[in-house]
């Protein structure tokens, strides 16, 4: 039960972070824009698209440096051995 609640507690302080905080209230301006009739849907896809996009983006971007970092340092430790 802890486990899990620690697991939920660590989610919910990485989902306050300032990229995904932007990415959410974009979302959320946008689409109440839309809704409104303050822009059209073909412009809240587009905008959406593109901060959605970037978010992954970089998502994916610091996962996979995160990976070579660890594989380096695996090459320098079987180096040094």
């Amino acid at each position: 039960m802890t486990e899990a609640l620690i697991n939920i507690i660590n989610n919910l302080a990485q989902l306050i972070k300032v990229k995904t905080l932007v990415t959410l209230i974009l979302t959320v301006v946008f689409a109440v824009l839309a809704i409104n009739g303050g822009i059209n849907p073909e412009q809240f896809l587009t905008v959406f698209t593109v901060v959605i996009s970037f978010y992954f983006g970089t998502q994916y971007e610091r996962k996979t440096a995160n990976a070579g970092e660890v594989q380096q340092n695996n090459v320098n430790s079987s180096n040094s051995n």
